[in-house]
């Protein structure tokens, strides 16, 4: 009689536990979606700055961009809205072609350098602790240096560059999080890919480990790191190995989403396409077309004629001498099922963002 006293107890406690442990799993998951929901509207533009004449101001002017690779469309997208605006604007602006190597990056800087350039921005990856003797040599020439879409708001500036244009990494990092969290049901086994040792990405995941940590302490992900130079190469073999060692993986989170491409054909080949979530940041338009075709679930974008708008009004603030821009004001909004079409079909770079920051920005620079 005791024994099955003691029998229907042990059961009863270990219901309840049960109970509790999904009542808190069903609060996380709600207020992942409730964090995840904040950015599903069309954002709003905000002048990160007062008005000024950009045309008098940049006349005669020539800005240097040194990107992190030419070969990433999200990077070479950015590249070709900056140009038109400088067409539009007035002003000479050149992108140094490169493939992501350091030896690149030093040949783009002493470029600068030598022919002239008012300003050096090294965009997205292009790391300034990486050639601080270059830096250090085109600011002696008359060059300004500045990382742009590198740092954080929370990062100090890097390897002796002038300054930054910085962006919410962490935030990315954390509704990376959030998702995860409530597309698992509080149970992440997540496979994360990111570039180590970029600011970006340490922004990134700071972020998303705080999530983590502070939200779902039992759930866990493994790391996958890739060079950019490498990702065509290692993220295949790489992710088809993880998924092949750890069949309970129930989500990829490549970081940068121009990844995706390499991490598809693993899923496919080991049998898992459809059936593992991708979560991603970015809003690269062939990714948000992936998203439409049910391929990857989640796409933190960014506007990217947003940010050259954002880049470049801070780019021209600092050499106009109108000081510096702390917040650049570039949003986030999350593409997803929902949403996605918005973008075009296919998808059109920077189409479901609205165009309210276009004439925004021309009111700003007073090109109306």
């Amino acid at each position: 009689m005791v024994l099955s006293i003691l029998k229907r107890s042990a059961l009863g406690a270990a219901i309840c536990a049960a109970m509790i442990g999904n009542a808190a799993a069903d609060d996380v998951v709600k207020k992942a979606e409730a964090e995840l929901a904040r950015y599903r509207a069309i954002p709003k533009f905000e002048a990160p700055g007062a008005p000024f004449d950009a045309k008098a101001c940049m006349a005669g002017k020539k800005i240097l961009s040194v990107p992190a690779s030419s070969t990433i469309p999200f990077l070479s997208t950015i590249n070709k809205a900056t140009a038109r605006l400088a067409k539009d604007i007035g002003f000479h602006f050149q992108v140094w072609e490169n493939q992501g190597q350091v030896s690149q990056w030093v040949q783009g800087l002493n470029y600068g350098a030598s022919n002239k350039f008012d300003l050096i921005e090294m965009l997205a990856g292009a790391d300034p602790r990486a050639v601080e003797p270059q830096i250090k040599a085109a600011r002696a020439a008359g060059s300004k240096v500045v990382a742009a879409h590198l740092t954080g708001f929370e990062q100090a500036v890097p390897g002796g560059a002038d300054g930054v244009v910085p962006i919410d990494y962490k935030r990315a990092g954390e509704l990376l999080g959030w998702w995860a969290i409530g597309r698992t049901g509080g149970k992440v086994n997540a496979l994360v890919l990111i570039v180590s040792g970029a600011l970006s990405t340490d922004s990134m995941m700071d972020g998303f480990k705080e999530i983590m940590a502070k939200n779902c302490p039992s759930c866990k992900h493994a790391v996958i790191d890739a060079p950019v130079s490498e990702w065509a190469t290692k993220i295949q073999p790489a992710v088809q190995a993880a998924l092949l060692a750890d069949p309970t993986i129930n989500a990829i989170v490549p970081i940068y989403d121009s990844m995706v491409q390499f991490v598809l054909p693993a899923l496919t080949i080991t049998g898992k396409a459809g059936r593992i979530p991708i979560g991603t940041f970015n809003g690269t338009p062939f990714v948000i077309g992936l998203v439409q075709s049910g391929q990857v679930e989640m796409d933190i974008g960014e506007n990217l004629d947003w940010i050259a708008h954002g880049v470049l009004d801070s780019h021209m603030r600092r050499l106009c001498g109108l000081g510096e821009i702390k917040d650049p004001k570039i949003p986030l909004l999350i593409f997803d099922k929902s949403n996605a079409a918005t973008a075009g079909k296919p998808p059109v770079d920077s189409k479901g963002y609205g165009d309210e920051y276009v004439a925004g920005f021309r009111k700003l620079w007073k090109l109306q």
